[in-house]
């Protein structure tokens, strides 16, 4: 069976040979560390060498400049009460994005898994665009100009994952995004505003995904186990990456009210585990995650991007441990 029909059926619900396994998106200061340990030379080699099975190429994290404000600092929106006045902003043509280049790379996958589309990270951006404390204080107090807000930014990602999905066609397989709607001990905002806010074009979203033939798979960190429900019932497929310390967010807890809804990626401990464990621990971990999630599970870091502070050795004890291989 190969990657590509083997996480298929895995997020589909479907007996594979055995649990995938996705490298992640190391952080660049990663890569030389990777390749000096492994003796590989480029991406690509090493991932081929790990048994990865999934590839994401994402179609744009955005595509224009949206404001991005630090912790704690207002956005352009935060005074903004009038609903009206959102219409006034710079917003983006999708028209003008050139997916040539993101088609190239998907044509020259071999069989692997291709999980592309806009990273359509909406929850983030309008945070951004208010700012934190106004955002979630305009919920409750100015839910008009929220709404706008919202609507704004997810015509953008509507209308331009449209365009990429017609061009795109069949060299995709799953439609990725994702939001964090989670902290490390619980969601950003309650779930009444959950539903509120973030639900209506959430639901939009999958649907489109599906209404192209894709299977769509979530990102969100955090503790976002009050919410898995509603992703179930908006015909989320596939929720990554399982932020292990989170709150409520263990393999375990996730098996046993969520087992054989929906499929699972990730799981690994970025956090602690890999970074200061042993490989024997390592591969403990990944039985432990594999046993309590399986079969609707592709092994993965608790956080794509794997950073320099990961031992190399604890890599290999991960994918060996997910894909049966001995890369001794």
């Amino acid at each position: 069976m190969n990657s590509r029909a083997r996480i298929q059926r895995i997020i589909a619900g479907e007996k594979a040979d055995r649990c995938g396994f996705w490298l992640g998106n190391p952080a660049n200061d990663t890569w030389p560390i990777l390749h000096k340990y492994f003796g590989t030379d480029d991406k690509e080699e090493l991932r081929q060498r790990l048994g990865d099975d999934f590839r994401w190429v994402p179609a744009g994290f955005g595509g224009f400049p949206i404001h991005k404000s630090a912790h704690g600092e207002a956005g352009p929106f935060a005074e903004i009460e009038d609903p009206a006045a959102v219409e006034d902003y710079p917003w983006p043509d999708p028209e003008e994005l050139d997916f040539s280049p993101i088609l190239a790379q998907l044509s020259q996958l071999g069989d692997v898994y291709r999980a592309s589309g806009l990273w359509t990270c909406f929850f983030h951006n309008i945070m951004d665009l208010f700012g934190i404390e106004a955002y979630m204080m305009k919920m409750l107090l100015n839910p008009a100009v929220v709404h706008a807000v919202t609507d704004r930014v997810c015509q953008f990602y509507y209308a331009a994952n449209e365009r990429f999905f017609q061009e795109a066609d069949h060299l995709v397989d799953g439609f990725f995004f994702g939001n964090d709607f989670g902290t490390q001990l619980d969601l950003f905002c309650g779930p009444t505003q959950f539903d509120q806010f973030v639900m209506p074009w959430f639901r939009q979203f999958t649907d489109q995904g599906h209404r192209h033939g894709y299977q769509v798979i979530l990102h969100s960190c955090g503790a976002i186990h009050k919410v898995i429900d509603r992703l179930i019932d908006a015909r989320v497929d596939c929720l990554h990456p399982i932020q292990a310390k989170a709150a409520n967010m263990d393999a375990h807890r996730l098996a046993r009210d969520f087992g054989g809804k929906i499929s699972f990626m990730g799981g690994i401990d970025t956090q602690d585990l890999l970074v200061h464990a042993s490989p024997a621990e390592v591969r403990r971990d990944v039985e432990r995650v594999r046993e309590a999630l399986s079969p609707r599970l592709i092994i993965s870091p608790s956080h794509e991007a794997v950073l320099p502070n990961v031992p190399p050795a604890n890599i290999q004890a991960m994918a060996e441990a997910a894909t049966g291989q001995d890369f001794a």
